[in-house]
C-alpha cells in the first residue's frame, strides 16, 4: 500500500509524518532539509510546491522521484495530471488557481456559510499570494462584478484569507520565533490579564483609559469608512482624520514598546506592531495624496481601513493586557507625565489622573539612583559636567543668562557676532550696555518681572549678515520669575534657504 503524501501539507508536518521524504528531498535539491533549524522555522511554512518553485526544482522530477519511492502525491490540483502525463503546465495553474479565488468570492456573496468555504480553501490553499488574491479581485471587476458587490466581500475575505497568505506565515514565523525567547512571559496573556487592563482603563485620567478612547474614536469613523466604501464613495476627508491615528501610534512607539522591549525583554510587540503601524500610517497618507481615486483605490482603502481595525483588536487584546501585568505603577506615573505634551488624538481630551498628578508633586522624570556620581541631575536627564559644557556650546547660538538680580551668570563659549568677556561675569547686566540701550533692556527685563511678555525677537544685520536676537523671560514651574536669557543667532541660513526655494 502506497504512503500518500499530502502536498498541501508543509514540508515540516510531512518530514515529521515520514522522516525518510528528507533523504529524497535533498536528492532532488533541497540542501537546506537536513538543517534542524531550517525545519523547524521555515520548514512550518513552507510547502513543496512552493520550495520547488523557489528553487526551480521541476514539479514533474519531485512527483516522479515520490511516485518512484513508493509515495501517492495528492493535494494540488494538478497532482493527477502530473502523475499521468509528467508534465506541468504552469500557465493553467494559475489560471486556475485564480479562478478557484474568484469562485470563493463569488459563493461568499451569494451567502455560503463561511466555515465551510474557509475549511476548503485551507486544503487547497495553503501557500496562496496576496497578489493571487488581488488578482481575483481585479478580474471580478474586469468581468463586469459591480464595484460595491467586491467591496461589500472585504470583510468576509478578509477573515477568509487572514493568517494564510505567504506574507501573513512569514510574518507569523517571526513573531513565533520572537515570542519563544520570552515564552513565560507572553505565556502570561490570559483572561485575568485581560481584567487588569480594563481596571487600569476604567481610572480616569490613566493613559490606558485614554489610548483606549481614542480606539473608541477610531472605531467609529472607521465604521463610517467602511460603509462609505461599500458604497463606492471615495472618503478621502475622512481618511485625513482617520490619520490622527499617528499620533496614537506615536504615544505607542515612544512610551510602551520600548519600555516593554528595554525593562521586560517582550520584543514582540516593538519588532512586529510598531512596524505595523508604520505601515497603516503610511498607507492612511498615500491614499490621501493619491489623486487617482480609481477601483485600486478603493481596494487600498479598506484594506487599510481592515488593518487599522485588526490593530485596535491586537492592542486591546495582547498589548494593553501585557503592559498591564509588567508595568509598575511608578512607570504609569512617568507615562501619564510624558504622554502631556502630545497632541489631542481623533478628539480625545485628556483628563488628569488625580493619583499620578499627587505622586508625581516633586518628583524628577529621572531617579536621581540612576545617575552616576559626579553627574548633574535634571528633570530631562543626567551627564557630566564636561558633557553639559559641550552640548551648550555645540548649540548653534550665543547663550546669555542674567539671573533674578540682573546679574550675569552665564555665557556659552566660541566665536560670537557679540563680544562676551568673561570679566563680565557676575557683573550688573546693564553695565554691558551702551547709554543708548541700556534704557531698552531695563524696559525688556522690567516687562519680564511683570509678567507682561515673555518674549522680545530683535532682527538686525550686523556685518553684512541677517542676526536674530531673542529675549526671553526664563521661569519656574509655578511661574517664577528667575532671570532673561539672551539668544543670538545668525539667520543667514534661513534667508539662502528661503531665496533658493522661491525660485
Amino acid at each position: 500500500m502506497k504512503k500518500i503524501v499530502d502536498l498541501g501539507k508543509t514540508v515540516y508536518e510531512l518530514t515529521s509524518q515520514y522522516p525518510e521524504i528528507i533523504e529524497l528531498m535533498l536528492s532532488l535539491g533541497f540542501k537546506e532539509i537536513t538543517k534542524p533549524s531550517m525545519l523547524t522555522s521555515v520548514g512550518r511554512i513552507v510547502t513543496i510546491p512552493k520550495g520547488a518553485k523557489l528553487k526551480k526544482i521541476p514539479m514533474t522530477d519531485i512527483v516522479k522521484a515520490f511516485s518512484e519511492a513508493g509515495f501517492s502525491v495528492t493535494g494540488v490540483p494538478e497532482a493527477d495530471a502530473v502523475m499521468q502525463s509528467a508534465k506541468l503546465d504552469e500557465a493553467p495553474r494559475a489560471m486556475t488557481r485564480t479562478e478557484q479565488l474568484k469562485d470563493y468570492l463569488r459563493r461568499l456573496n451569494k451567502g455560503e456559510d463561511l466555515e465551510a468555504i474557509r475549511e476548503e480553501f485551507r486544503q487547497n490553499f495553503a501557500d496562496v499570494e496576496a497578489a493571487e488574491i488581488m488578482s481575483a479581485e481585479q478580474e471580478l471587476l474586469k468581468e463586469g462584478t459591480p464595484l460595491h458587490e467586491v467591496q461589500k466581500l472585504c470583510d468576509v475575505h478578509s477573515a477568509l484569507f487572514h493568517g494564510t497568505t505567504r506574507e501573513e506565515q512569514i510574518a507569523a514565523a517571526e513573531a513565533e520565533v520572537e515570542a519563544s525567547l520570552n515564552r513565560e512571559e507572553m505565556a502570561r496573556i490570559g483572561a485575568d490579564n485581560l481584567s487588569a487592563a480594563a481596571e487600569l482603563i476604567d481610572i480616569e485620567g490613566h493613559p490606558l483609559q485614554t489610548f483606549a478612547r481614542e480606539n473608541e474614536a477610531l472605531a467609529q469613523l472607521l465604521q463610517e469608512a467602511k460603509d462609505d466604501l461599500m458604497s463606492a464613495n471615495r472618503p478621502v476627508e475622512l481618511l485625513k482624520k482617520i490619520r490622527e491615528i499617528a499620533i496614537h501610534y506615536t504615544k505607542k512607539g515612544d512610551l510602551l514598546y520600548p519600555n516593554l522591549k528595554v525593562r521586560y525583554d517582550i520584543t514582540g510587540p516593538s519588532e512586529v506592531m510598531w512596524t505595523v503601524d508604520d505601515e497603516i500610517r503610511d498607507e492612511l497618507g498615500a491614499l490621501i495624496k493619491d489623486t487617482e481615486l480609481g477601483d485600486e483605490w478603493l481596494i487600498r482603502a479598506a484594506k487599510v481601513v481592515a488593518r487599522a481595525e485588526e490593530m485596535i483588536y491586537k492592542e486591546t487584546n495582547i498589548l494593553f493586557p501585557i503592559c498591564a501585568v509588567n508595568f509598575t505603577k511608578e512607570e504609569w506615573y512617568g507615562i501619564y507625565r510624558d504622554s502631556k505634551p502630545y497632541a489631542v488624538c481623533l478628539g480625545v481630551e485628556k483628563t488628569t489622573w488625580p493619583e499620578a498628578e499627587t505622586a508625581l508633586v516633586g518628583a524628577a522624570s529621572i531617579p536621581e539612583s540612576n545617575a552616576n556620581p559626579g553627574e548633574v541631575v535634571l528633570p530631562g536627564g543626567h551627564m557630566t559636567i564636561e558633557q553639559l559644557r559641550a552640548l551648550l556650546n555645540t548649540i548653534p547660538m550665543e547663550i546669555t543668562f542674567v539671573d533674578a538680580d540682573n546679574i550675569n551668570r552665564f555665557f556659552n563659549e566660541g566665536e560670537k557676532v557679540f563680544q562676551r568677556p568673561g570679566m563680565a561675569i557676575d557683573r550688573e547686566v546693564f553695565s554691558c550696555h551702551p547709554p543708548k540701550i541700556e534704557g531698552m533692556v531695563r524696559g525688556i527685563i522690567g516687562e519680564f518681572r511683570a509678567g507682561t511678555r515673555d518674549s522680545v525677537p530683535v532682527w538686525m544685520e550686523k556685518n553684512g549678515r541677517t542676526i536674530l536676537v531673542t529675549y526671553m523671560a526664563v521661569r519656574d514651574n509655578a511661574g517664577k520669575y528667575l532671570g532673561t536669557v539672551e539668544l543670538v543667532q545668525d539667520m543667514e541660513f534661513a534667508k539662502e534657504y528661503f531665496n533658493e526655494n522661491r525660485q
